[in-house]
Protein backbone atom coordinates (compact mmCIF):
# COMPACT_ATOMS: atom_id res chain seq x y z
CA UNK A 1 0.00 0.00 0.00
CA UNK A 2 1.33 3.27 -1.11
CA UNK A 3 0.53 6.57 0.89
CA UNK A 4 0.63 10.27 -1.95
CA UNK A 5 -0.09 13.29 0.53
CA UNK A 6 -0.98 16.58 -1.24
CA UNK A 7 -0.11 19.21 1.21
CA UNK A 8 -2.23 22.39 1.48
CA UNK A 9 -5.06 24.19 3.05
CA UNK A 10 -8.68 23.33 2.89
CA UNK A 11 -10.93 25.68 1.99
CA UNK A 12 -12.19 27.79 -1.56
CA UNK A 13 -9.61 30.85 -0.58
CA UNK A 14 -6.94 28.59 -1.00
CA UNK A 15 -7.65 26.22 -3.56
CA UNK A 16 -5.37 27.77 -6.43
CA UNK A 17 -2.97 29.26 -4.03
CA UNK A 18 0.96 28.39 -4.62
CA UNK A 19 0.62 27.04 -0.80
CA UNK A 20 -2.03 24.42 -2.18
CA UNK A 21 0.32 23.31 -4.93
CA UNK A 22 0.71 19.26 -3.53
CA UNK A 23 -3.59 19.61 -4.14
CA UNK A 24 -3.77 20.46 -7.30
CA UNK A 25 -1.32 17.03 -8.05
CA UNK A 26 -3.71 15.17 -5.93
CA UNK A 27 -6.33 16.81 -7.99
CA UNK A 28 -4.60 15.72 -11.01
CA UNK A 29 -4.24 12.25 -10.24
CA UNK A 30 -7.73 11.70 -9.13
CA UNK A 31 -8.85 13.30 -12.36
CA UNK A 32 -6.65 10.96 -14.32
CA UNK A 33 -8.08 7.66 -12.42
CA UNK A 34 -11.78 9.14 -12.44
CA UNK A 35 -11.35 8.94 -8.27
CA UNK A 36 -12.79 11.19 -5.57
CA UNK A 37 -12.15 12.02 -2.33
CA UNK A 38 -14.67 10.04 -0.74
CA UNK A 39 -13.74 9.45 2.51
CA UNK A 40 -13.07 12.19 5.25
CA UNK A 41 -11.34 10.30 8.68
CA UNK A 42 -7.83 11.21 10.38
CA UNK A 43 -8.23 15.13 10.21
CA UNK A 44 -7.70 14.65 6.14
CA UNK A 45 -9.78 13.71 2.93
CA UNK A 46 -8.71 10.90 1.31
CA UNK A 47 -9.37 8.41 -1.54
CA UNK A 48 -8.17 4.35 -1.57
CA UNK A 49 -8.21 2.58 -4.50
CA UNK A 50 -6.50 0.35 -6.82
CA UNK A 51 -4.13 2.11 -9.32
CA UNK A 52 -2.01 -0.10 -11.64
CA UNK A 53 -2.52 -2.94 -9.64
CA UNK A 54 -1.39 -1.77 -6.11
CA UNK A 55 -3.42 -0.33 -3.54
CA UNK A 56 -2.95 3.62 -2.97
CA UNK A 57 -4.57 6.64 -0.84
CA UNK A 58 -4.48 9.95 -1.69
CA UNK A 59 -4.94 12.30 1.06
CA UNK A 60 -5.22 16.11 1.71
CA UNK A 61 -4.92 16.91 5.14
CA UNK A 62 -7.52 19.42 6.32
CA UNK A 63 -5.23 20.70 9.16
CA UNK A 64 -3.96 23.67 7.55
CA UNK A 65 -0.37 23.39 6.45
CA UNK A 66 0.98 23.58 9.80
CA UNK A 67 -0.73 20.72 11.60
CA UNK A 68 -0.33 18.53 8.32
CA UNK A 69 1.58 15.80 10.93
CA UNK A 70 -2.14 15.55 12.53
CA UNK A 71 -3.62 13.99 9.66
CA UNK A 72 -0.51 12.09 7.97
CA UNK A 73 0.44 10.20 10.87
CA UNK A 74 -2.80 8.83 12.13
CA UNK A 75 -3.46 7.34 8.87
CA UNK A 76 -0.03 5.76 8.64
CA UNK A 77 -0.78 4.04 11.99
CA UNK A 78 -4.12 3.03 10.99
CA UNK A 79 -3.74 2.00 7.72
CA UNK A 80 -0.16 0.19 8.89
CA UNK A 81 1.81 2.42 5.85
CA UNK A 82 5.60 2.37 6.40
CA UNK A 83 7.92 5.49 5.71
CA UNK A 84 8.91 3.97 2.83
CA UNK A 85 5.19 4.13 1.09
CA UNK A 86 5.07 7.55 1.70
CA UNK A 87 5.31 10.42 -0.29
CA UNK A 88 4.57 13.56 0.14
CA UNK A 89 4.10 16.40 -2.49
CA UNK A 90 4.73 20.30 -1.44
CA UNK A 91 5.62 23.83 -2.66
CA UNK A 92 9.20 25.37 -2.32
CA UNK A 93 9.96 28.95 -2.29
CA UNK A 94 13.86 27.70 -3.34
CA UNK A 95 12.94 26.14 -6.39
CA UNK A 96 11.82 28.39 -9.47
CA UNK A 97 8.13 28.26 -10.31
CA UNK A 98 7.47 25.03 -11.89
CA UNK A 99 10.79 23.18 -11.19
CA UNK A 100 9.69 19.87 -9.41
CA UNK A 101 12.81 17.86 -7.77
CA UNK A 102 12.29 14.29 -6.08
CA UNK A 103 13.94 13.39 -2.82
CA UNK A 104 13.51 10.40 -0.54
CA UNK A 105 14.85 12.04 2.59
CA UNK A 106 16.13 15.65 3.81
CA UNK A 107 15.36 18.21 6.34
CA UNK A 108 12.14 21.24 6.45
CA UNK A 109 13.80 23.60 4.70
CA UNK A 110 11.79 26.15 6.72
CA UNK A 111 8.72 24.60 5.68
CA UNK A 112 5.83 24.48 8.12
CA UNK A 113 4.12 21.08 6.65
CA UNK A 114 7.03 19.36 6.04
CA UNK A 115 8.42 20.51 9.76
CA UNK A 116 5.39 19.27 11.31
CA UNK A 117 5.07 15.23 9.35
CA UNK A 118 8.94 15.43 10.20
CA UNK A 119 8.07 15.91 14.06
CA UNK A 120 4.90 13.46 13.53
CA UNK A 121 7.31 10.19 12.26
CA UNK A 122 10.07 11.07 13.99
CA UNK A 123 12.19 10.96 10.93
CA UNK A 124 13.06 12.87 8.25
CA UNK A 125 13.85 9.94 5.98
CA UNK A 126 10.39 9.31 3.23
CA UNK A 127 9.79 10.32 -0.17
CA UNK A 128 9.11 13.77 -1.24
CA UNK A 129 7.83 16.35 -4.39
CA UNK A 130 9.54 19.33 -4.06
CA UNK A 131 7.60 21.80 -6.39
CA UNK A 132 8.87 25.46 -7.16
CA UNK A 133 6.92 28.08 -6.32
CA UNK A 134 9.86 30.66 -6.90
CA UNK A 135 10.06 33.80 -4.20
CA UNK A 136 8.48 36.87 -4.37
CA UNK A 137 10.30 39.71 -6.84
CA UNK A 138 9.04 42.00 -4.89
CA UNK A 139 8.61 43.54 -1.31
CA UNK A 140 5.32 41.16 -0.70
CA UNK A 141 5.62 39.70 2.70
CA UNK A 142 6.61 35.41 2.09
CA UNK A 143 2.68 34.71 3.88
CA UNK A 144 1.14 36.73 1.69
CA UNK A 145 2.82 35.33 -1.37
CA UNK A 146 2.48 31.96 -0.53
CA UNK A 147 -1.48 32.27 -0.10
CA UNK A 148 -1.70 33.95 -3.41
CA UNK A 149 -2.89 32.59 -6.70
CA UNK A 150 -0.44 32.04 -9.32
CA UNK A 151 0.11 34.95 -12.10
CA UNK A 152 -1.88 34.84 -15.05
CA UNK A 153 1.97 33.94 -16.74
CA UNK A 154 3.01 31.06 -14.76
CA UNK A 155 -0.48 28.80 -15.43
CA UNK A 156 1.19 27.42 -18.57
CA UNK A 157 4.23 26.36 -16.77
CA UNK A 158 2.17 25.16 -13.49
CA UNK A 159 0.16 23.39 -15.26
CA UNK A 160 3.03 21.43 -17.16
CA UNK A 161 4.58 20.53 -13.66
CA UNK A 162 1.57 19.50 -12.08
CA UNK A 163 1.30 17.53 -15.03
CA UNK A 164 4.89 15.85 -14.79
CA UNK A 165 4.67 15.97 -10.70
CA UNK A 166 1.92 13.50 -10.88
CA UNK A 167 3.68 11.34 -14.00
CA UNK A 168 6.53 10.83 -11.45
CA UNK A 169 3.52 9.95 -8.86
CA UNK A 170 2.14 7.29 -11.62
CA UNK A 171 6.19 6.08 -12.32
CA UNK A 172 6.29 5.12 -8.33
CA UNK A 173 2.77 3.52 -7.97
CA UNK A 174 3.51 1.00 -10.83
CA UNK A 175 6.27 -0.13 -8.90
CA UNK A 176 9.94 2.06 -9.95
CA UNK A 177 11.57 2.28 -7.12
CA UNK A 178 11.69 5.90 -6.03
CA UNK A 179 15.70 6.12 -6.65
CA UNK A 180 14.62 5.08 -10.23
CA UNK A 181 11.87 8.24 -10.54
CA UNK A 182 14.41 10.41 -8.95
CA UNK A 183 16.94 9.91 -11.78
CA UNK A 184 14.23 9.64 -14.07
CA UNK A 185 12.49 13.51 -12.71
CA UNK A 186 15.41 15.04 -11.74
CA UNK A 187 16.75 17.44 -14.21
Amino acid sequence: MKLIVGLGNPGRKYHKTRHNIGFLVIDELLARHDLKLDKSKFNGDYAMEMVHGEKVIFLQPQTFMNLSGNAVRPLMDYYGVDSEDLLVIYDDLDLPTGKIRLRAKGGHGGHNGMRSLIEHLGSKEFNRVRFGVGRPTNAMPIVDYVLANFAKSEQDVIQDSIGKAADACEEWIKGKSFLEVMNDYNS
